[in-house]
C-alpha cells in the first residue's frame, strides 16, 4: 500500500478507470472471477437487442425485475474514498466501465460513464433521452397482474425471470414518437458514442498515469485505455484482486479488496499535497 501511495503521490494528475469489483460490495454482481471467466451466462449483445423484439422483451421484462434494486444500490467506501480522493486534488478524470451510476450517486464530478448509465433510457429513432425510473413506471403500469420477484440479479440490472413470465410482458415504446426504447447504456458488440470516445483520449492524454480499480480489463475498451496510456509512456498500475489482461504493462501492483485498499490509500495520502507528495504545514 505504501509503494502504492508514494506512486501516486509522483503522479498527481491521475486517471482512475474503475470496473465492477469496486461495485460488488454495493450488491452489484459482477461478470467474471478473479481468473477472468464468466460467472454467470453472457450479457445480452448489442444487435440482438436492435434486431429481435422477442430479445428486447426478455431484456426488459429481466431489468422490470432488476431495477429496483439497483436504483437502491448505494455507493460503497470504495465510491466514497474515490471521490474525497477527488475532492483533495488527487483524482484529475475518473472513467468507469460501470454503469451503475455509484460513482455519481457518490458525488465523483470528473467522470465519464465509458459504458453509459443505466439511470438513463435512449429512443433510438427520435434519440430523446428518458429517466429510468420513469420506465420503470410505464413497466408497471402496463403490466399490472405480472409480480416479479428476482431470482437473482445480473450485472446489467437485469434479473434471471422464468420465459412463460417474460413472454406475457409488454414494453414501452417512446411517448414522443413510438419508437424503441434502449438502455443509454453500450451492450457488449455495440459501440461507445464518438464525443465519449475523444473524451478518454483527452482524459488520456492529459494524465500522468492510469489507476486500474476492480477491473479484470477482458473488455478491449477498458484494456484500450491502459494500452493506449502505456505507449505514451504514462505508467499504468493496478488496485484488483486477480489477473488483468494489462498485466504485462504494469507498473505496479495491489492485489487487495478495492473498498479497502481505496480507504487506506485515502488515508495515507490524507496528510500530502498533491503534486509534491509532501505534508502540508501545520
Amino acid at each position: 500500500m505504501n509503494a502504492l501511495a508514494d506512486w501516486i503521490a509522483e503522479h498527481p494528475r491521475l486517471l482512475v478507470l474503475t470496473g465492477a469489483g469496486l461495485s460488488e460490495p454495493s450488491g452489484i454482481p459482477v461478470y467474471r472471477d478473479k481468473h477472468g471467466n464468466w460467472l454467470r451466462t453472457s450479457p445480452i449483445q448489442h444487435q440482438d437487442f436492435v434486431r429481435c423484439a422477442a430479445s428486447r422483451q426478455r431484456y426488459w421484462a429481466r431489468s422490470m425485475a432488476g431495477w429496483p434494486r439497483m436504483a437502491q444500490a448505494k455507493p460503497n467506501a470504495g465510491h466514497l474514498a474515490l471521490a474525497e480522493l477527488e475532492q483533495a486534488g488527487w483524482v484529475q478524470m475518473l472513467i468507469t466501465q460501470n454503469v451503475d451510476n455509484l460513482h455519481r450517486k457518490a458525488g465523483q464530478q470528473a467522470l465519464i460513464e465509458l459504458h453509459g448509465s443505466l439511470a438513463r433510457v435512449l429512443c433510438l429513432a427520435c434519440h430523446a433521452t428518458l429517466e429510468r425510473a420513469e420506465v420503470q413506471r410505464w413497466l408497471s403500469e402496463d403490466n399490472p397482474s405480472v409480480t416479479v420477484q428476482a431470482a437473482q440479479m445480473r450485472p446489467d440490472g437485469d434479473a434471471d425471470l422464468a420465459d412463460e413470465l417474460i413472454a406475457s410482458i409488454q414494453v414501452p415504446a417512446c411517448p414522443q414518437c413510438d419508437g424503441v426504447l434502449m438502455p443509454d447504456v453500450v451492450f457488449f458488440g455495440g459501440t461507445i458514442p464518438r464525443e465519449r470516445s475523444e473524451a478518454v483520449s483527452r482524459a488520456i492524454t492529459d494524465c500522468d498515469a492510469v489507476l486500474v480499480v476492480g477491473s479484470s480489463l477482458k473488455v478491449f475498451s477498458g484494456f484500450r485505455i491502459c494500452r493506449d496510456a502505456h505507449r505514451l509512456g504514462k505508467p499504468v498500475a493496478s488496485l484488483n484482486i486477480g489477473l488483468t489482461r494489462a498485466d504485462e504493462l504494469l507498473s505496479l501492483k495491489w492485489e487487495v479488496d478495492c473498498a479497502r485498499g481505496l480507504q487506506e490509500l485515502r488515508e495515507k495520502l490524507r496528510d500530502r499535497l498533491p503534486g509534491t507528495g509532501a505534508a502540508p504545514a501545520r
